[in-house]
């Protein structure tokens, strides 16, 4: 079983994703089930046939949810090495071609906000960078090409 490596504050904010559709969530589709039922026969009601399939990718997101909270592991960043690049790290990296810098935090896949700067180790970019030291320079294929990176500073 694969292990979840998540920040406190990326297990709390799925703890109460899990929390809100198991309750919110489950309760607004039983009422939308039963308002579709009570418009009669089920073999040509498409409200019911939708709010089924809603049912249907509830119970998948609430199951995901509750399997990535099972095996997860909470971080502790203050025990994060700064030598090199790991979970939680905020990197900072130099597109070498097109000198622009950017700066990153690796987070596991349930984390990953690309508008907050959160990528995840799981990604081109954040699997590239995983594990590298201040100064290395790495080449990413992405789609559209490759690019190369250098390590500017890596930040806890």
């Amino acid at each position: 079983m694969k292990k979840n490596y998540l920040s406190r504050e990326g297990y709390e904010k799925l703890d109460k994703e899990l929390h809100d559709l198991k309750t919110r969530g489950r309760k607004e589709i039983a009422n939308e089930i039963s308002e579709a039922r009570s418009k009669g026969d089920l073999s040509e009601n498409a409200e019911y046939d939708a709010a089924k399939e809603a049912q249907g990718h509830l119970e998948k997101r609430i199951a995901e949810l509750e399997n990535t909270l099972a095996t997860a592991t909470i971080i502790d960043e203050k025990n994060i090495n700064t030598s090199k690049a790991y979970l939680l790290s905020t990197v900072t990296i130099r597109n070498v071609n097109m000198k622009k810098e950017m700066k990153y935090t690796l987070v596991s896949k349930d984390e990953a906000d690309f508008k907050l700067g959160k990528i995840s180790v799981d990604s081109p970019i954040g699997e590239a960078i995983l594990g590298t030291e201040i100064g290395q320079v790495v080449n990413v294929k992405v789609p559209a090409g490759t690019l190369e990176l250098e390590i500017l500073k890596i930040e806890r």
